[in-house]
């Protein structure tokens, strides 16, 4: 079958191509609020706080509701898509519908550069935290991501259900950590002392005050546009729930719920984060705008050094949920890929007994631990921990902005070609909240473009696209599969047409 007028054709495959791609139904709504929260959540533990040094604590405030208007902008829509399109495919499901095969690889070639990249930068973290906690020689930390890949790939390939079940149980763990940390602060916080230490230096740069009571906006509203890319760290990944759509046993009813729960929890723990770890004595917004473990600080501010490995190893809980939930999505993410043929067939097989996307993961764990490896070695251990921490995260955060562009975009077209499609739920914030969501994601790209560290990012994800479009023109595009979400494509292409 072919589609001539997007330069594209069409394999009809066999009952038993789909049967070697078979996925089971287990998630329900907790389940699904556990793996977008999950997700997100170490972004709260690190990551967020560098925001402080662009725009003091009031700067960190706006930037971080700004960007979460674009998540709420984000997330509403694909609310909508995701049970009006059930598939696992997600962003790329979407876009396909709305803007054809090329738009659709396009967009999910953006989000496989963030899911196949952000778990090699939360293992280098992770890392991080294990040296410091148990003293150990930093040269060996290829062999901890080694570790830590293995292990959590077998809890992802060894059976949904174990693999859902260990995604609640630690998502639940960090949000009591989080809690934990909140009681333990409030009766010691010291906002005007603390928080608002950050003052403007002659270069411009930020500078400690030591009484504190500074400006909430030292840097003004620039600074406030320079932390936007920081912020993001507070959400980074909520987006990446409607990938279980094949596997939760009521999409269309437990998937706008997931994501709406999702989002509220985590917009209720980004604020008190950011007005709590910076308000305790002996810490302040100055020392977390440079800091790699902030919330370590902020146990150690109040119950001191004595049980720094205990208090490490909590702060390590984070870390670990957004590790297991970010390789799920990556298995995911390539599978769907793969079994409509725009990456090769051979990587969306399930496993025959588990039926997890087993080939899928561990391709994208190869290729994510491939490039820390080439990185690490090339240029040494200490300048290899600091480019994979900085670029990859560059370029993971750069994939990301993109395919959020993209699926706001596809929902905009979707509401206008196809009203009439059942939609289960409907985003309250409409096509308004997604040309929001456009708007922040391009202004946080183009202060994303001032870090260094970006220029860097992008010409690897320059390759990284060039290689994959390459294949995709020579190879893919002629060997597509109808597979669910092309099939719903197919079938509403008409009804678009007419539109």
């Amino acid at each position: 079958m072919d589609n001539s007028t997007a330069g594209v054709s069409y394999k009809k495959a066999d009952a038993s191509y789909f049967d070697k791609r078979g996925l089971s139904r287990y998630a329900g709504v907790w389940s699904l609020w556990a793996l977008g929260v999950g997700a997100v959540i170490s972004g709260h533990f690190s990551g967020w706080n560098f925001g402080f040094a662009t725009g003091g604590w009031g700067g960190m405030l706006v930037a971080g509701m700004i960007i979460a208007v674009m998540y709420l902008g984000l997330t509403f829509s694909i609310a909508e898509m995701s049970p009006a399109l059930p598939h696992t495919g997600a962003a790329y499901s979407f876009a396909r519908t709305a803007m054809g095969p090329w738009g659709g690889f396009l967009t999910g070639l953006c989000e496989n550069v963030e899911y196949v990249l952000t778990p090699a930068v939360i293992v280098t973290f992770i890392t991080a935290y294990v040296n410091s906690i148990l003293g150990l020689d930093p040269a060996y930390s290829p062999l901890l991501w080694i570790l830590f890949y293995g292990v959590f790939l077998a809890l992802n390939v060894f059976g949904l259900e174990l693999s859902f079940k260990v995604t609640l149980v630690i998502t639940l763990i960090s949000l009591a950590v989080l809690v934990f940390f909140w009681i333990s602060a409030i009766p010691n916080m010291d906002f005007s002392r603390w928080a608002l230490n950050i003052g403007v230096g002659p270069d411009g740069s930020a500078i400690e005050l030591p009484e504190g009571n500074g400006d909430w906006f030292p840097f003004g509203f620039s600074g406030v546009l320079a932390t936007l890319p920081f912020a993001v760290w507070l959400f980074l990944a909520i987006e990446q729930l409607p990938l279980a759509a094949e596997e939760s046993v009521d999409p269309k009813r437990d998937m706008p719920k997931g994501i709406i729960l999702g989002i509220i929890t985590l917009m209720i723990s980004a604020f008190m984060i950011v007005l709590l770890n910076p308000s305790l004595p002996g810490v302040g917004a100055f020392h977390l705008g440079s800091a790699l473990e902030p919330l370590l600080d902020g146990f150690k501010a109040i119950y001191g050094d004595s049980g720094v490995v205990i208090l490490g190893l909590v702060a390590l809980t984070g870390l670990i949920a957004s590790f297991h939930t970010i390789l799920y999505a990556q298995g995911r993410q390539i599978y769907s890929l793969s079994r409509a043929g725009y990456f090769p067939t051979a990587l969306s097989v399930t496993h025959p007994v588990y039926k997890t996307p087993y080939v899928a993961m561990m391709a994208g764990a190869a290729v994510g631990l491939a490039v820390m490896l080439v990185i690490w070695f090339a240029l040494g251990a200490e300048q290899g921990g600091t480019v994979i921490g900085a670029v990859l995260l560059n370029m993971a955060v750069f994939g990301a902005m993109f395919s959020y562009i993209m699926q706001a975009i596809s929902f905009i077209i979707l509401r206008k070609k196809l009203p009439n499609i059942e939609r289960p739920f409907r985003s309250p914030l409409g096509i308004p909240g997604a040309a929001l969501t456009i708007g922040i994601a391009v202004v946080t790209l183009i202060y994303q473009i001032q870090d260094p560290n970006f220029f860097k990012g992008v010409v690897w994800v320059v390759v990284w696209f060039a290689v994959a479009i390459a294949y995709f023109a020579i190879v893919g595009r002629h060997r597509l599969i109808l597979s669910p979400e092309e099939e719903f494509a197919m079938g509403h292409k008409e009804a678009a047409s007419l539109a």
